[in-house]
């Protein structure tokens, strides 16, 4: 007799990072579903042709998607996530609901819903809320837990909120009980050979270059944090202009100032009063070097007499080290300006970024490079699909 496998339906697909973890344990997919048509095609190129093109907006299925024991879904982020604009009422954010509709609509015995660790902060975890009571409501039990891909053998720190929804009685304990060691980003990205996808953004002989190659492994160009870690604007000055000693003085003050004297009680740092700086220097030449480093493009006045750091980003030219995981891959994940290849002067090939979520070297991706990146920074890493769908398992055994 044929082992039965359990079925699944696939919401939000992308190119199928979640569902490779899901055919890796032996379920089948019964269906599909994404509105991107290169993610699509990416998607039949590798897996299967059962894929649609049906936008999600509406909670109904296109076809008669019969004997469903499970729904995935992996809803749009970029309404949540810190990286982006998190818009509260971002119409991407009511997607995470649908997901739940379409599980009740089609009777699933487990639904599972993943996305971004903002999702579940401030007012935005109200649209779980949402969700975790609609779901109980219609007789499911419910867990969210957090997977972090570097304890389950992955080559980046990403962290995912994983909702889990079943039907059934009793108590169960859903987590990630196969903690493996992180691997190194040397590990994930060593003896690519003869995989496909190579292709990388480069830097052309420009500023950007100059900057680049200023940057050592683990740091980056940013003018608001101090420590090694961080290579200042003042630190190039064939690129952004001389300054003097005490110009330097001056711009590391304000640097520390911004966030030791605050004014508000949000955001992340103040521009610093005029009498402060002169205190805190000791110097009455202070508002001389302050007008001459306006002019060179290094500080802003906000206020009458109230100076901040111009570049007040948090890092551009982010240089990996080889040693320890990535960061998150997100979608510009390919942009050097963002990401700096460890040991060259580039950014990482769409194989590499491949690489650090997990994806087998035989899938293979297509489209303008933007695209290939942008559609490996919003899947699901297959291993850690692979590690939801044992608990899914779990739950249609219990």
């Amino acid at each position: 007799m044929k082992k039965y496998r359990p079925t699944f339906i696939s919401l939000f697909s992308g190119c199928g990072g979640f569902d490779l973890g899901f055919l890796s344990k032996d379920f089948e997919c019964i269906g599909a579903y994404d509105n991107d048509q290169a993610v699509i095609d990416v998607y039949k190129r590798n897996i299967g042709s059962h894929i649609i093109n049906h936008d999600l907006s509406v909670p109904q299925l296109p076809t008669d998607t019969k004997k469903v024991d499970v729904v995935i879904s992996g809803s749009p982020c970029q309404g949540f996530s810190t990286v982006g604009l998190r818009k509260f009422d971002d119409p991407r954010n009511s997607l995470l609901f649908v997901g739940g509709q379409i599980a009740v609509k089609y009777k699933a015995k487990v639904f599972v819903a993943e996305n971004v660790m903002g999702s579940v902060s401030g007012e935005h975890k109200k649209y779980w809320d949402e969700l975790i009571d609609f779901l109980l409501g219609e007789g499911y039990q419910t867990q969210i837990t957090i997977c972090r891909a570097n304890e389950i053998g992955l080559a980046q720190t990403r962290k995912r909120v994983i909702l889990y929804a079943w039907k059934g009685s009793g108590e169960i304990s859903l987590s990630y009980p196969n903690k493996r060691e992180s691997v190194s980003l040397k590990e994930a990205i060593s003896k690519i050979n003869g995989a496909p996808n190579k292709e990388y953004f480069n830097l052309p002989e420009s500023n950007d270059l100059l900057i680049a190659k200023k940057i050592n492994q683990g740091q980056k160009l940013c003018d608001v944090r101090g420590g090694e870690r961080s290579i200042h604007s003042w630190n190039i000055p064939e690129v952004f202009g001389e300054c003097t000693d005490e110009e330097v003085e001056v711009l590391t003050a304000i640097q520390k100032l911004r966030r030791r004297v605050r004014k508000r009680k949000i955001g992340d740092a103040d521009p610093v009063d005029l009498h402060v700086l002169e205190e805190y220097l000791s110097n009455s030449n202070v508002l001389s070097l302050l007008d001459g480093l306006k002019k060179k493009n290094y500080i802003v006045e906000k206020k009458s007499k109230q100076f901040d750091i111009k570049r007040s980003f948090n890092g551009k030219f982010r240089r990996l080290s080889l040693d320890a995981p990535s960061l998150t891959i997100d979608s510009h994940f390919g942009n050097p300006r963002y990401f700096l290849h460890p040991t060259e002067n580039r950014g990482f090939s769409v194989r590499e970024a491949a690489r650090i979520q997990g994806f087998p070297d035989d899938f293979e991706f297509s489209g303008t490079l933007n695209q290939q990146f942008k559609m490996i920074g919003n899947a699901v890493p297959p291993p850690m699909a692979k590690e939801i769908a044992v608990n899914v398992l779990n739950l249609l055994n219990q």
